[in-house]
């Protein structure tokens, strides 16, 4: 799925949300690690990836050419910031109306709306795509994370005290949230 907008943050400075395209892999791969080694609260560790930068590339590629498929990308004066994405939670037709969202921001850009510029963009493809219902996981300790999502009208539907057992602090509490897509958009 294809997207680009140009956007004014916060601080006045202007960042731009646009799909992520093969000859990003390389770029993605290193936010990848660097966000996963900034916080806690991502769903895997930076050294558990070892993608070949092959495989990224055709991975980018497919996500840009697919009508329910979306990985882009927040680029602030030439640099990647953070990047999310929405994909199908599954293929058969008793789930095909429900898709999964994530996102990362580097630290040093956090606190400046690329979070939330993120997320619309998704939601807006999610709804673009067809999709009923976007889902996501996040620790319950991360309150900037679910204040963000509770704005966008997402609701908890569940929580998982042992969603993620963490190396540094031990067992992570997940709370399960979704986003009913054929409600009103809120921002």
């Amino acid at each position: 799925m294809k997207m680009q907008k140009r956007i004014r943050l916060k601080n006045g400075a202007d960042c731009l949300i646009r799909s992520a395209a093969a000859e990003d892999a390389e770029a993605v791969m290193e936010l990848y690690r660097r966000t996963h080694e900034e916080t806690d609260f991502l769903a895997s560790y930076a050294d558990e990836k070892s993608l070949e930068l092959e495989t990224e590339r055709r991975f980018l590629h497919e996500a840009g050419q697919s009508a329910r498929e979306a990985q882009l990308l927040a680029v602030m004066d030439g640099r990647i910031v953070g990047m999310a994405g929405i994909g199908a939670i599954g293929r058969g037709e008793k789930r095909a109306h429900r898709a999964q969202f994530g996102i990362s921001v580097l630290r040093d850009a956090w606190g400046r709306g690329i979070g939330r510029a993120l997320t619309a963009a998704c939601i807006a493809c999610a709804r673009e795509a067809g999709f009923a219902q976007l889902e996501l996981e996040a620790v319950a300790e991360n309150g900037a994370a679910l204040a963000l999502y509770r704005s966008f009208g997402f609701a908890e539907y569940g929580r998982n005290p042992r969603g993620f057992r963490s190396r540094f602090s031990g067992w992570q509490e997940l709370v399960l949230m979704r986003l009913e897509l054929d409600e009103p958009e809120k921002t």
